[in-house]
């Protein structure tokens, strides 16, 4: 397969994933073998883990904020782990992104009276694919903040990386910061450019999350383990130096196929895994390809 070849066919494969309905992308996973669990992370803030990206709770006297919803199938499990916190009334999700492993329980959670939240591009990008109770009901283009259960969650917009739509949600009181897919622990950088991603944002993006916190913070990533500081920095890093081999190689007129072969990803592999579909995007974005 010739460089030409191998892009479209994987934009092909991110066009697909980003078109599908979030309730319906992962029809056909097997959900009933899911479980989801709880995980404390510092005071009246938890996350759960399950299939599909972490999921964000705070709970408190005046009810519950919650960061993304998983897979629709999955909200019964969902709303009875949070049962197993508290049961205080949910009255807030934040969509971190439009991914459907973050938003497919959004119709659900919406019928449910749960007021939805998210910056202005997700619900635009929703409008597309999801059924009226799925979208968010507030939308923003800058900072805003709730006030709930005696502390502040402020959520913001960052530069387009992961997708043009991404927000961090910081919670001040607990010192814990949920990301979302800009920082993951499990996985080279996914820069979805068919909605929105670019490679200058997610390195930006990394750099305002690195340098919101400080030595005690805990950042909660879209996929992965409750991180630090030193690891956003670290996968900051990372990224900035692959972009840097493969920008020096495209100036050279290297193609996908000899930047692949010099292993610009080399000693991140064994940390981050398979790089294809990071070195693909970064490739395109830097070799100026649509």
């Amino acid at each position: 397969m010739n460089t030409l070849s191998r892009l479209v066919y994987v934009a092909l494969i991110l066009a697909v994933e980003s078109a599908l309905p979030p309730s319906e992308a992962f029809a056909q996973g097997r959900f009933d073998n899911v479980e989801i669990v709880a995980h404390h992370v510092a005071g009246s803030f938890y996350y759960l883990a399950g299939q599909g990206g972490n999921i964000g709770v705070s709970v408190g006297e005046d009810g519950i904020v919650m960061i993304d919803d998983q897979f629709a199938p999955l909200t019964d499990k969902i709303v009875a782990a949070i049962r197993g916190i508290s049961d205080a009334e949910i009255r807030f999700l934040i969509n971190t992104h439009v991914h459907g492993d973050h938003t497919g329980g959004n119709e659900n959670m919406g019928r449910m009276g749960v007021l939805i939240l998210a910056r202005d591009e997700v619900r635009v990008r929703l409008e597309a694919q999801s059924p009226k109770d799925a979208l968010p009901v507030l939308t923003y283009s800058d900072a805003i903040t709730l006030h709930l259960n005696g502390s502040e969650v402020h959520a913001a917009p960052l530069p387009p990386g992961h997708t043009d739509g991404d927000s961090y949600i910081h919670f001040r009181d607990e010192d814990v910061i949920h990301v979302g897919d800009v920082f993951r622990t499990v996985a080279f950088p996914v820069i979805d450019r068919n909605n929105g991603g670019t490679l200058p944002g997610t390195i930006d993006a990394l750099a305002i999350l690195a340098g919101l916190g400080g030595p005690n913070t805990k950042y909660v990533p879209g996929h992965g383990e409750v991180s630090t500081r030193a690891d956003v920095i670290e996968f900051r890093d990372m990224v900035m130096t692959v972009a840097k081999r493969v920008a020096s190689l495209v100036d050279d007129g290297a193609s996908y196929e000899e930047v692949v072969s010099a292993s610009p990803t080399r000693e991140f592999e064994a940390k981050w895994g398979d790089p294809e579909r990071f070195l693909t995007a970064v490739y395109a974005e830097l070799a100026g390809m649509d």
